[in-house]
């Protein structure tokens, strides 16, 4: 986490406490909640990152009577970026069955526009570059 948001103040387990407070002030039926995890190809998408990942599920059903915890994963777009690249298809599919064999309902985000370099976070990458270069000329 450290590496991906260098001004975190708070370990993911920090923010899990704080957020697990909130859910448990709700009524019951105010208690499913998602969380987006954005996949990484060699940062965050393997068997022991799943692991993680399946644990901090976990604890969080076995903390907050009623929570209903989803996962859906998005894999990353390419962008271009030196370090961080999509995960392979096949990847994603093993992490996801890695938690729903352990009982967590768990989603992969379709990516829509990837092939026109429309999809999420692509847009904006694709301006940036074109104000780049103009401002070069």
């Amino acid at each position: 986490r450290k590496m991906l948001v260098p001004t975190t103040r708070c370990t993911m387990e920090e923010l899990r406490d704080g957020y697990l407070s909130a859910l448990e002030a709700r009524p019951v039926r105010l208690r499913t909640t998602m969380l987006e995890i954005a996949l990484i190809d060699g940062v965050n998408d393997s068997p022991a990152d799943g692991e993680h990942l399946a644990k901090f599920v976990l604890e969080m059903k076995d903390r907050v009577p009623g929570i209903k915890p989803m996962v859906n994963l998005i894999p990353f777009n390419d962008i271009g970026h030196p370090f961080f690249r999509k995960p392979s298809v096949e990847r994603v599919w093993a992490f996801q069955e890695q938690l729903t064999s352990r009982g967590i309902v768990c989603f992969v985000r379709t990516t829509r526009g990837d092939d026109e370099s429309a999809a999420c976070g692509q847009l904006a990458t694709k301006r940036k570059k074109i104000a780049t270069a103009a401002k070069l000329e």
